[in-house]
């Protein structure tokens, strides 16, 4: 288990590097930046599909969406974003925002990476869903990276994605989470959790954590930085407390 840049008090506790495959997408690399080998070309853009469902909260579905957008602009090939919901109807964020989402469940193309957002009832209805958490379960398994943002892990937990995972939600929620998901170790304290091939984020203005994250692991830390340069983000990320219990991705 690797902590990574963990507040003092868990200091000590740092050791090795995080790997993450490459061609299944996340290249194999330290915790140090300095340390991180070249990562293998790709011959096609990763793709990367938001699931939208009415009251989600935009920072949690902007955030990593522009992150991940920007990433055209900083190597070849980057990622194509796209949002899918249960329909093709208008999807109303929490904040007021309407979003046309660009597939369906039943057409959206298989995705790279799976991006889940908090949303209202996240905590709530949103678990009772049976075509959502059907979408999730089967876009989770094929693919490749899971990312939720905040609440959006409550959803994950009940898809049965964090199965034997560690992970974390918005900070205020950690008690709510653990005592829906008893089976879960639920870290507090961190901007994300990174086990297996799933990214648990706190969600809020650390999503963007997460998401460049993501960028130095897929490709480099360079990319990264300048990403997050053209996001005014002083990116670095040793340090973003966060928490890495996996070396690599399947």
């Amino acid at each position: 288990m690797t902590f990574c840049n963990l507040p003092q008090s868990s200091a000590s506790a740092r050791s090795g590097g995080v790997r993450v495959a490459a061609l299944v997408l996340l290249a194999a690399v330290a915790c140090s930046p300095a340390d991180a080998p070249a990562a293998p070309a790709r011959d096609r853009p990763l793709q990367v599909g938001f699931v939208l469902v009415d009251g989600v909260y935009n920072s949690e579905l902007m955030a990593p969406f522009d992150i991940f957008h920007h990433t055209i602009f900083h190597t070849e090939p980057g990622m194509e974003v796209f949002t899918v919901s249960a329909s093709r109807e208008p999807v109303t964020s929490f904040e007021g925002l309407t979003f046309s989402p660009h597939y369906s469940f039943d057409d959206a193309p298989a995705v790279d990476l799976l991006v889940v957002p908090s949303a209202e009832h996240s905590m709530d209805s949103d678990l009772e869903d049976e075509a959502l958490l059907a979408y999730v379960r089967r876009a989770g398994a094929q693919a490749e990276i899971v990312l939720s943002l905040c609440d959006g892990a409550f959803v994950l937990a009940a898809a049965g994605l964090l199965d034997g995972l560690e992970c974390t939600t918005f900070p205020g929620d950690i008690e709510a989470f653990r005592k829906a998901f008893p089976a879960l170790d639920v870290h507090a304290g961190v901007s994300f959790v990174h086990d297996g091939k799933v990214v648990t984020s706190a969600g809020g203005a650390v999503s963007y954590d997460a998401a460049l994250y993501l960028c130095e692991r897929l490709w480099d830390a360079s990319v990264a930085r300048g990403i997050g340069q053209g996001m005014v983000i002083d990116w670095d990320l040793d340090e973003i407390d966060h928490i890495s219990t996996s070396d690599a991705l399947p």
